[in-house]
């Protein structure tokens, strides 16, 4: 580990599988060199027998004790979450944590944020279906240049009768694909979808007339899917979560943003989303119903029993529409995407990246904060002794000066 030496560092990991189906660990050492600048180096891959966060914590240490690494100068942590290993990424943060109690969690900005909260909305396995129903859509309404050029047609002649009242211009002609590599494609997709209902079942109703085969059988399935309440109250509530989180996702990632900015947009959108699961329910049960009578989608009576589509009564506990819709769907997924916006950003982490942000040097160092850059030292205690704080105080009225 030349370079390092005996220096403060960060370790970003994450986890994929090589082409052999092997689990591999991948490992980033982040530390400040003489001139001061920030390395960021590649350091190695580790195989692990399995993704528990015990195997990972017990790579980690074995990668450490193999370089000379300590996890004394260990003073931050980063993962990628937004996948199936959200939990064990979870377990090694807090094993990690116990080891080093100032081996802070991070959020890695670079990190698509959307992509963590559409993977935790997939949890509920109605939205998973739903992301598969909207994936077939795409796919299937774009499998060829004929259907795509169908679509563009249809929706453009759509258009047309729309350009009196202006509503037709700037409009988007094509699906776009969601991308689990990329931020912002799931809301994108959804926002398409949306504006190009019509246009979808019709070139879906064309496949089905054209000829009795495969193709035909699953486009017939998709147009039922969406020809639903179920499948539209999806469609609406995931436009209206993604598009709340989906200025965060985008302004994290730039290079240029304001840590104080972005933790303010980060809670901005936590309020955002508290007032939506207390009081959203209804106006977008509205705005649902509203698009399901312009397309003729039966729309059920929320004090009615609800039924699964498909689905007998039969020894099924009865419940509401509402209850179902509200409790199971609406307010299960907001919860689960504060808990994800909670884990990734805490009071803890969001008070330290803001302190962190009084030491750019951007216009002259005007965010300089001395109380704040106190508040900073405090958090590290193995560094700053309390006569290293009261002297630090006094340096840093000189730091600024200087």
């Amino acid at each position: 580990m030349s370079g390092l030496k005996d220096r403060f560092f960060s370790i970003l990991v994450d986890e994929a599988r090589d082409i052999s189906v092997k689990e591999q660990m991948a490992m980033v050492l982040r530390y400040v060199d003489d001139k001061g600048h920030v390395i960021e180096r590649f350091v190695g891959v580790q195989h692990v027998t399995d993704t528990t966060s015990s195997s990972l914590k017990d790579a980690i240490d074995i990668f450490f004790s193999s370089n000379g690494l300590s996890y004394s100068k260990l003073r931050g942590q980063g993962y990628d979450g937004a996948s199936n290993m959200r939990g064990e990424w979870n377990g090694l943060k807090t094993k990690i944590f116990r080891e080093q109690p100032c081996g802070y969690y991070v959020h890695c900005f670079a990190h698509q944020l959307q992509l963590a909260l559409v993977a935790v909305a997939k949890k509920n396995i109605d939205i998973a279906s739903f992301f598969t129903t909207t994936n077939s859509v795409v796919n299937h309404v774009g499998a060829s240049c004929n259907r795509h050029d169908a679509l563009r047609a249809q929706f453009q002649e759509e258009l047309d009768d729309c350009l009196i009242t202006g509503r037709g211009l700037h409009q988007e002609t094509s699906l776009i694909h969601a991308d689990d590599t990329r931020w912002s494609s799931h809301y994108g997709t959804i926002i398409s979808i949306i504006s190009m209902f019509s246009s979808v079942i019709h070139v879906l109703q064309m496949i089905i007339d054209d000829n009795p085969n495969d193709s035909a059988g699953e486009a017939n399935k998709i147009q039922r899917e969406m020809l639903t309440f179920q499948f539209v109250f999806h469609l609406f509530l995931m436009k209206a979560i993604l598009g709340l989180t989906n200025d965060v996702s985008q302004a994290l990632q730039k290079k240029d943003q304001e840590i104080v900015n972005a933790m303010a947009l980060v809670k901005s959108c936590k309020e955002k989303l508290h007032w939506m699961r207390n009081n959203g329910f209804d106006a977008l049960v509205e705005e649902v119903s509203s698009f399901c009578d312009k397309h003729h989608i039966d729309v059920p009576n929320m004090d009615d029993a609800f039924v699964l589509p498909g689905r007998s009564m039969c020894n099924a506990p009865i419940k509401t529409n509402r209850h179902h819709y509200r409790v199971e769907l609406f307010i299960y997924v907001i919860d689960e995407q504060l808990t994800e916006l909670d884990d990734r950003f805490n009071e803890v982490n969001t008070e330290l990246l803001i302190c962190l942000a009084c030491l750019s040097p951007n216009d002259l160092f005007e965010a300089f904060d001395k109380q704040k850059l106190l508040c900073l030292a405090q958090f590290y205690p193995q560094d700053f002794s309390d006569g290293d704080l009261l002297a630090l105080e006094d340096q840093l009225e000189l730091y600024i000066h200087v």
